[in-house]
Order: C-alpha cells, then structure tokens, then sequence
C-alpha cells in the first residue's frame, strides 16, 4: 500500500487530491464530501472484483463503508449474501485477496440471509452492524430482503436488545474510559465516542426516543473529521487521540493559534495546533453523545419495565429529599416546588439527592431548574453548604450527578469558576484526566477518607478545591489557595475555616514532595513539615489529601513505596506536634554493622550494602543496580565504626526483578574493588542517556542538618544516579542521601552534599560537572 504522510497530504493542491491508497483510488482528505469520496471509490472498485450478472449473490457493506463515512485508514467491513449458490467459497476468495493484497484492513463474512439473521438474532453488535448494510454489487433483491427484514427484527426486539447492548457497553467503557476527561482518549471506543453514536442511531431507527438531535448530529460530524485528521497526521489507522498529536490534528482542522494568544481562533497558515482548544472541543462533543444515550438507555429501561402504578393506578411517586420525588426511576420536583416561590437551594438539594440515591434527574427537572432557580446569595444558606458536603461525599453516585447537572448549567450556577475549569486539559504525563474531572475525582477519592480526620467537609472541600489554580500563571498551590479561600469564604465558612482551605490548597503537594525528596531522618525536615502544617488536624488532612490526590490523577502517581515514605513522615510530623520534639532518626541495620564484611542485603524492594569505608561507595552500588535493571528510588550512605553502610530503595525497571544470587554477587565483587564489573556497568550505564529539555541543577541551602542539597531535574534515563554520583565523587562531594522521583519522562533528584559549600565558584564547578554528567 502506497501512503502519503499528513505533511504531504496537507500541501496538496485540491485539484491533485493525495491518495490514502493507490491501487485503490482511495482520496485522503477531511470532511464528509471527503469521507463520501473514499467510500465511493471503494464501491467502484469493489463492484469490479465481483463477477457481474451473478444472480443469488451480494455484496453489502456496513461499518464505515455502509455509512459513507470511510476513515482515511478504515477498516473494510463486507458481509457476502448469497442464496445458497455454488461455488461459494471460491467466489469469495476472488474476492477477498485483492482486497487482502492492496494492503487493507478487512472484516468479512460470507452468509445467507438466513444465517445473517440468525446470527443478529444472537449478537446484537451483528444486528447493529446489519442497520447500516447497504448494497455494493450484486443481486438488488437479494440485499433488499436482508436489509429489510434486519431492520424490522431490530425494531420488534430493539427495547429487548439494548439491555444486554447496554452491559457490553459499559464494560467498553470500563476498558476505555470517558473521552470527555481524558487527556488521550480513543475517539471510537470510550464513552462518547464514534461507536456510542452508532448505537444512538440504531436506538432512533427503533422509534425509543429522539437520539440523534440536531447537537448530537453535530458532535458526531466533528468526531469524525478530528478521527480523519489523526490517520492523516499519523499516516495509518488509529483511534486515540495521543498528546503528541494533538497540535498537527488541530492544524488540520483548523484550529490554530491566533498571533494574539486566543485559543481556539483560526490563525493563519503556518501558525501551530491549538492542541488545548482540540481537546476541549472533543471533550464537549463527548459530553454530547455520552448525555443523549444515557437518556436513550433510561428511555429504553422505562420502555421495558413499563411504569410502576399504585393501587390507583396512577404512576408511583415516592419522596426520596425535601422538595424531591422518585417519579419512574428518576428524580423529579414535587408538586409543591414548581407552584411555590423558587429556592435558590433546591438545585443543589436535587443534586444531593441524586448522588446518594444513584437515581438519575429528569431532563425536565433540570431544564426547570437551570431555568427557574434563582442564584445563591452570598455567603451561602447552611442548608446549600450542607447539600454541597453531601455530593461531595456520596461516592459513586457524585460522578454521574455531578455531569448531569453540568450538562444543564448547574454548577456555573454555584460556582462561576467552574467554566474555566471544564475541560481543561493538564500538560502532565502523569494526569489521566481533565482538570474538571480530576477535581470531581480527587473529591470522590476522598470519601474514602473521611473517616480518618476530624473535619470530613473541610477534607471533601479541600479535595474539590485543591487545583483550583492551574491554568494561571504562577505556581498552581500558591495561586490556588487565595482563590480557595475566597471560595470557601462565598460558601459560607466562618473565616477560620475558609483560611484553613486555603492551607490545604497551598500545601497539597508538601507531604509527597518532602517524602520522596527529602531525608526523613533529618530533624530539619520534620521540623520544617511540622512548622508548616502548624497542627495535627491540618496534618491529617493533607495526609487524606495526598492519598485522595494520587489516587485520582492516575497509576503512576502512587506505589506502596510512596504511601509507606508518607506515612513515616506524618508518623514523625505526628510526634513532633504532639511533644514538640523531633523524633531520633532510626539506628542502623544491625546486621550491616557487625560481621565480615562486605556484606549484601536484598530484601523485598531493600538493597544494603555494607562494605569498608571508601570514596565512591554509593556511586558503584548505584551502577551495579543500573547494571540489573533496578531504578533507585531512594538512597542513604553513611559512615559507623570505619564501615560504610549504603542501603537503596528500589523497583525494577521493567516489571521483572533481578536474578538475586546474580545481583548479590555483583555487589559483593563491585564494592570489594572488582575492576571487570565496574567496567561493566560503566559500559552500560553510560550508554542510556536522557533526551528533551536542558537539564537543571537547583540548590537548597538550609533544608538540612550536616548538608547543601543539590536538586537535579533532567529527563529520567538508566544508570543516571551512576553518572551523577561518580561525577559528584570525582568532583571532591561526599553524597550521604539521594532522592529520586519520577514525574512521567523526567526526575527530580535530590542529593544531600556534606558540608557547607559557601563557595560559588565550588557549587558552579559542581554544577558543571553534574550537567555534563548528565
């Protein structure tokens, strides 16, 4: 198959339209004209591979092709109807290797119209995929009697269909996510995507509701012109729209930054991808599709169940809060609520309701609201806040309250910041999800944590709040926490409380940061934390925060290494508040300070290392644990009774531990002098080396006791803590701790100097050797 990139797709003329294929005549290009082209071109070619005149047998096409909607690098979905015909078998490899030889991706099946309808009758993906068939070559009739009777079979059973539809479905979603808050979602398989339109579609061919509005329309046109400028920017199929790409797929369509900084404006040729406002626009496309089948779904329950009638007859209303009634499965007002004067609380009592119960609000009952319930005054009633804690403290159901009322306005309502905040996207590798999502997250995480702390709405609050300043200029906590404070002052908390979320905003990030960057045997690192926090009950907050925080932003933002560092710090905060003194660091491994030596520990994700005292000790541990594949993550040398004591934290660096007799040897041969394995891991320490951004060295003159720490940030590479450890020691440093945390591609390393190092020509001379070490 012959292919052109999106840059040369991109220059060409439109008179000279690019070819996606060119044995086929396939046209790249974005759009639906473009997309109605491709499949055009596939139809003319396809008719020519099958034998003319052939009565009893058709081809049809469905996904993509069916639709008229062809990806520049789609599949090809064919289904073969004949009539029972021979030769069959033959007929269908004439036509299936031309087609498996020009390079395309194929999905087939060869049936009669029989098996086809058997086979819906038992997959209702297949019955799906049936809804879109249409006919490409072959007998007219033939198609039509499948075409037909797979419509009218979906729609006598489409309420009976959808419900083992909708359990497949959310497991794709469980598999996939949510493409409104992702950072990379997949455009067809999340929740939101293409697929879930496809579904829509075949919910409005049953009659069930008006699935496919004019919105959803719209959404489902944009979708898939972002999914054509991503094959042409990437020149192949894909579906997941990666961070990478986000900036050429935004210049294809043509949302480029302007020269003034507006996001989202159309600049001139040649200016970048807004990749931000790409986001942004998918997330609310997303939005879109994921509200209208919900409502589909919901549609589709009430169908099947038929209402609930009292003895009356009439539908069953039961009150589930004040001013709230359970009406056929969802929430709606009571009668009293519409017909009395409107309560500037009741959207959030609704919202409340919603979380706890799992019941999902009407449409109506939100659209009344958005439009009738007036603003809340300033502070906030009592009865708001406390409707507020209870959302933000209901678990599972906040998430699907939480949408839907922002789906209708609500929460620009309660909270004007909240339109910033939606859908924006977060440039961390780490982070999963948009900004908006990972606050609502974080609040959910936290409900797992109330019962750890004194103040379980300052703690729900505070997770809400905690990134409130990202997306301004400044460092996000410092920003955040006036904001924060302001917010929570509009929300009704007494001074004291408002100024403690606005602690909570600031020092979010000091447990984490201090655990995995700072020696926790010194006393002026407990100390420091200690003075910090000010007291226990803010302690235990931030400690639920941390917890909340990692668990929200997703899997690389936590290990049990983590949570174990936090923890010892906030046992030794603990102490230190509760007395008033600093904990004693802890003493040393017996084992490592009797014996002959050297001696060699490896106990679960522990290294030590006892040998006899000598520069550059750290240095070759740390090479030869580079030379295993194990990442440090943590490392302190010291000195007891003429013996040098090196003990590591670590964690394999590709999921698989080391061989131990292996790794122990090593050590043993390493720290004892042994010339052939220093040459070994020298050969392949230095042969990784990181990429991106200049490196940077930071010093910190008072974070310690006996020490100047050396704060390296660089671009994470095997065997760095080797290279910068060796070139420390050959520089005159003596290293007694090392930190290391990863932050996606990059570390920040954190080495304790001892000594003073007042020197500036030193520190620069150090500097220049870690930079070139680097």
């Amino acid at each position: 198959m012959t292919s052109l990139t999106s840059r040369q797709a991109s220059a060409s003329s439109p008179t000279a339209a690019p070819k996606v294929n060119e044995v086929v005549g396939v046209p790249a290009g974005i759009g639906a004209t473009a997309r109605r082209a491709r499949a055009e071109a596939y139809d003319a070619w396809l008719a020519r591979l099958l034998l003319p005149d052939r009565p009893g047998v058709a081809l049809l096409a469905v996904g993509g092709l069916g639709r008229w909607q062809c990806a520049p690098y789609g599949d090809l979905d064919l289904v073969l109807v004949h009539s029972g015909v021979a030769g069959i078998d033959e007929l269908a490899a004439e036509l299936w290797y031309p087609i498996w030889d020009a390079g395309l991706r194929l999905d087939h099946s060869v049936r009669t119209v029989a098996e086809a309808l058997s086979v819906a009758q038992d997959d209702v993906k297949v019955a799906l995929g049936l809804l879109d068939a249409r006919l490409v070559a072959g007998d007219p009739d033939l198609a039509d009697t499948l075409i037909r009777s797979a419509t009218d079979h979906w729609r006598r059973t489409a309420v009976r269909q959808l419900a083992p539809l909708r359990e497949t479905t959310l497991a794709r979603w469980q598999a996939h996510g949510e493409l409104a808050f992702l950072l990379e979602g997949d455009l067809k398989e999340a929740a939101g995507g293409l697929r879930d339109v496809g579904i829509l579609r075949a919910v409005a061919l049953a009659g069930i509701t008006d699935a496919l509005r004019p919105a959803v329309h719209a959404a489902h046109l944009r979708l898939l012109d972002t999914r054509d400028a991503l094959h042409q920017q990437v020149g192949r199929r894909v579906d997941r729209l990666l961070a990478q790409e986000r900036e050429g797929v935004a210049a294809l369509l043509g949302l480029r930054q302007a020269p003034s900084g507006d996001t989202g404006a159309a600049g001139p040729a040649g200016s970048a991808g807004d990749g931000d406002a790409l986001l942004r626009r998918v997330a609310g496309d997303a939005r879109t599709i994921s509200h209208a089948l919900d409502d589909a779904f919901r549609a589709a329950d009430r169908l099947r169940s038929g209402r609930r009638r009292g003895a009356d007859g009439r539908p069953l209303r039961r009150p589930v809060a004040r001013d709230v009634v359970e009406h056929d499965g969802e929430l709606v007002l009571a009668r009293t609520a519409i017909g009395a004067r409107p309560d500037p609380n009741l959207s959030l009592r609704v919202a409340a309701a919603a979380a706890v119960t799992g019941l999902p609000i009407a449409r109506a009952t939100c659209e009344w609201l958005a439009t009738y319930c007036p603003p809340l005054p300033t502070p906030w009633p009592a009865e708001a806040r406390a409707a507020l804690t209870t959302l933000l403290g209901a678990g599972t159901g906040l998430l699907p309250a939480w949408e839907t009322c922002d789906r209708y306005g609500l929460i620009d309502g309660w909270l004007p910041e909240w339109t910033r905040l939606r859908s924006l996207p977060q440039h961390n590798p780490v982070h999963r999800f948009t900004l908006d999502r990972h606050l609502v997250q974080t609040a959910f995480e936290a409900s797992r944590h109330t019962r750890d702390v004194d103040r379980p709405d300052l703690l729900l609050l505070g997770a809400f709040l905690h990134d409130i300043g990202k997306g301004l200029p400044g460092d996000h906590s410092t920003v955040g926490a006036p904001i924060a404070e302001a917010m929570a002052a509009r929300i009704g908390l007494p001074a004291a409380e408002a100024k403690l979320i606005g602690t909570l905003v600031r020092l979010h990030l000091l447990l984490p940061e201090v655990a995995t960057r700072r020696d926790l045997a010194d006393p002026v690192t407990i100390s420091g934390v200690a003075e910090a926090v000010g007291d226990v009950t803010t302690l235990d907050l931030l400690h639920a925060l941390a917890r909340a925080d990692a668990a929200a932003t997703g899997p690389g933002a936590w290990s049990d290494w983590k949570g174990r560092l936090i923890a010892e710090l906030v046992a030794r905060v603990r102490t230190t508040l509760d007395t008033g003194a600093v904990p004693e660091p802890p003493a040393p491994d017996p084992a490592l300070v009797a014996g002959p030596l050297p001696v060699v520990h490896l106990t679960g994700d522990r290294v030590a290392v006892a040998a006899a005292d000598r520069r550059g000790l750290l240095a070759t541990v740390a090479g030869c644990l580079a030379l295993h594949r194990l990442e440090v993550l943590a490392a302190d040398a010291s000195t007891v009774d003429g013996r040098a004591l090196v003990e590591c934290r670590v964690q394999p660096r590709y999921g698989l531990p080391p061989e131990p007799v292996a790794l122990s040897s090593d050590l043993r041969r390493a720290v004892g002098g042994d010339v052939s394995v220093t040459q070994r891991l020298r050969g392949r320490a230095l042969a990784a080396r990181g990429a991106g951004a200049e490196p940077r060295v930071v010093w910190h003159r008072d974070a310690a006791t006996d020490a100047v720490l050396l704060e390296l940030r660089a671009a994470d590479a095997a065997g760095l803590l080797y290279r910068v450890t060796s070139a420390l020691d050959a520089a005159g440093a003596q290293v007694r701790a090392a930190r290391i945390a990863t932050l996606g591609g990059d570390v920040v390393d954190v080495f304790y100097l001892v000594g003073s190092w007042p020197s500036d020509d030193e520190r620069t001379r150090l500097e220049a050797a870690v930079l070139a070490a680097v």
